[in-house]
């Protein structure tokens, strides 16, 4: 219409724009994502290509003689497999997965395998959803993967709670890449939520690592489960900096063009605080763990680099423009370069020659560092008026929050679809507010905290 009027302003400050965002893009690489996290040590990342080849191993038809396998091998006894699930075992609910018990390291594994192009069961999952469309535990989750992690832990209940307390010294592991990493998320949130489905089983047990993870929670769940949650990014990946949701990607593949134009506006006039504010926006889950083997305006690889952090702003929320972008999605690449990664920082552990007992004292270090970056990771997304994010400080340590958690979780029973389902009864307004008045107080900087004469009970 302008364009007819012969004043063609809009179209001017249309291309403006898009030119400002190409630009940006151009000049923003994966590196800056994470410039500012500290590195990763090989104590913390040393499971990480160990699970990749444990879930590279779901591909396989038969462990006994695998057609696949990596250098080195799987690393998978066939003996040790408690069980492996088909598409046709699980009906298209979820992707496949094999429960290993891996004696060697301690550790109960769940793996689930990616995506499968070929599967529309797999489409289904990712198109069973809608922006804040489900609502768990203050926080939104992608409903589709959240539904599917309900079907695995109703197949598999029985069988893990025996394993669990058969083994009460080996952590349970659930890892996933792609869609399985955000079936394995929901999973691993699930099982926290209802630890008592499990017998009970403690908090600091349960782990997951998210490879190459989807955006499936919103950001006060992916900060305040970073403790058990781990994500692992190579590079350039462009499925955790999709901010788009999956449904609309594979609903407008016919109009493709006009999602990116509208995606080219809202990054370009919208800014990033105001994203952190959306509390149905969903996020790379969990601690992230990102593997930078590439340097920009370089050619060719060099040797990778993991760095490692609990970021709430700088969230991977930009895509990078790069030819690498779905080549380091590939599950493949991801182990090469986390085995390389990990070969890396043995071999500079090994030539600093560190006595085993300061490598204990580094581990306590390092679990200490963990705790005290998470709490302020906590303490940053209230800062930012994250929606639904608290402060610890409010209650107490995280053991007392733990235990005070405990009876919210037993609240959590199976519903007709999945293992989960609130049946709270909501309180009144005023009731609340009478609750809070009684029982908490503001100190000195304005924080509430629990009255004295509350404290010891």
């Amino acid at each position: 219409m302008s364009i007819l009027c012969g004043l063609p302003l809009l179209e001017c400050v249309y291309c403006l724009a898009c030119a400002r965002w190409a630009w940006k893009r151009c000049l923003h690489s994966a590196g800056h994502d994470s410039e500012t996290w500290g590195l990763a040590t090989a104590e913390e990342f040393e499971p990480v290509p160990r699970l990749c080849r444990y879930i590279l191993a779901v591909y396989e038809d038969d462990l006994r003689h695998p057609m696949w396998e990596p250098p080195g091998g799987y690393g998978i006894n066939p003996d040790w497999v408690i069980l492996r699930k088909t598409y046709e075992d699980t009906l298209g609910r979820a992707p496949p997965y094999i429960l290993y018990l891996d004696h060697d390291h301690s550790d109960i594994v769940l793996a689930i395998r990616g995506l499968n192009l070929a599967k529309e069961s797999d489409y289904a999952v990712l198109l069973d959803n809608r922006l804040g469309k489900r609502k768990i535990d203050g926080g939104y989750v992608h409903n589709g993967l959240l539904k599917a992690a309900g079907w695995v832990l109703d197949a598999e209940c029985e069988i893990l709670k025996e394993l669990v307390k058969k083994y009460p010294n080996y952590t349970l592991t659930f890892a996933g890449h792609s869609l399985g990493s955000g079936v394995a998320t929901m999973l691993t949130l699930v099982v926290v939520l209802s630890r008592d489905k499990l017998g009970n089983i403690e908090r600091r047990r349960v782990r997951c690592y998210a490879i190459a993870p989807a955006r499936c929670m919103s950001l006060n769940l992916a900060v305040r489960y970073a403790d058990v949650i781990n994500s692992v990014v190579l590079q350039d990946d462009f499925l955790p900096r999709t901010a788009t949701p999956l449904e609309d990607i594979f609903k407008s593949l016919f109009c493709l063009p006009c999602l990116l134009c509208l995606r080219c506006m809202r990054d370009t006039c919208i800014p990033e605080k105001h994203l952190l504010k959306d509390p149905r926006r969903l996020y790379a889950p969990g601690r992230l763990y990102h593997v930078v083997e590439r340097k920009p305006f370089r050619m060719g690889r060099f040797p990778p680099v993991v760095r490692t952090a609990v970021p709430v702003d700088g969230r991977f929320e930009h895509i990078v423009l790069s030819c690498n972008a779905t080549s380091d999605h590939a599950i493949i690449w991801i182990e090469r370069e986390a085995t390389r990664a990990l070969d890396l920082m043995l071999e500079k552990d090994h030539i600093m020659e560190i006595p085993v007992k300061q490598r204990m004292e580094r581990q306590e270090t390092l679990a200490r560092e963990h705790t005290e970056e998470y709490k302020a990771a906590l303490q940053r997304a209230v800062i930012l008026a994250v929606p639904h994010a608290y402060s610890p400080s409010q209650y107490g340590t995280f053991d007392e929050q733990e235990e005070g958690l405990k009876g919210h979780e037993s609240q959590i029973s199976s519903s007709g679809e999945s293992s989960f389902g609130s049946s709270r009864k909501r309180m009144s307004k005023e009731n609340w507010d009478e609750l809070i008045e009684r029982l908490f107080e503001k100190d000195e900087s304005g924080h509430m905290v629990i009255k004295k004469s509350h404290r010891n009970d």
